[in-house]
């Protein structure tokens, strides 16, 4: 009889297979919970097992990078948009943010493109279509390259956020003594309302959107300049 070791190396188990399960357990449980015991046990066969077809942790996060492009070029094949040469800037918008919704659905994958010491092939892809619709909608390849690092991970839909403080009320008194400290944060934190409407900390995804149109903005004035 097969031992769970013997039967991870048949023809149930895959890299394909291997690196589904690490996408679930990531969805799941978060990217700290992803090891590879864990991402064994999922799959319910012995850790020795993966290493027929990932190498290592690092080569199973490669991998969840490659799953999550995957999901991208899907949703960006089925995308309406208009043509660049007759409105770039909303093909461009509409290309963002159809990538944010995709990594919404795995709020770990930024941290993972973030950690990567190389530029995979399908990222490379992705920012050469970015690159591409950008020409076709009249900018020249020096603009292009400029737009590109404006954009930075802002292309693929996410960004740095700059705070990120827990859902826990700080006590008045530790209001007050941050207030002396840095009163215009504090004033914009009690201000702050999106349409009227008090969102926690901020309403990231509008924040996103109005960050996205600046730079568009910015970009198209730059192309049209004489």
């Amino acid at each position: 009889m097969a031992t769970r070791a013997e039967s991870g190396n048949g023809t149930g188990l895959s890299r394909e297979r291997v690196l589904r399960a690490a996408v679930a357990v990531a969805d799941e449980r978060g990217l700290p919970a992803l090891t590879m015991r864990s991402l064994a046990e999922s799959l319910g066969v012995e850790a020795m097992s993966l290493y027929h077809h990932v190498a290592n942790k690092e080569a199973v996060l490669d991998g969840l990078v490659e799953v999550v492009m995957a999901e991208i070029e899907q949703a960006l094949a089925g995308l309406e948009a208009p043509e660049p040469e007759d409105d770039w800037k909303t093909a461009m918008r509409r290309r963002v943010l159809a990538s944010r919704e995709v990594l919404l659905k795995h709020p770990w994958a930024p941290r993972v493109f973030e950690t990567r010491t190389g530029t995979s092939l399908a990222v490379a892809k992705y920012f050469d279509g970015v690159l591409g619709l950008m020409r076709r909608g009249g900018f020249d390849y020096e603009l292009g390259h400029r737009a590109l690092h404006a954009l930075g991970s802002r292309a693929l839909g996410f960004s740095q956020e700059l705070f990120e403080p827990d859902s826990v009320e700080p006590p008045e008194e530790a209001v007050a003594a941050m207030a002396e400290q840095v009163p215009h944060l504090v004033a914009m934190i009690a201000d702050a309302s999106h349409g009227g409407a008090l969102l926690g900390w901020c309403d990231y995804q509008a924040e996103f959107e109005f960050g996205l149109d600046l730079i568009l903005d910015g970009l198209e004035r730059l192309r049209d300049r004489p």
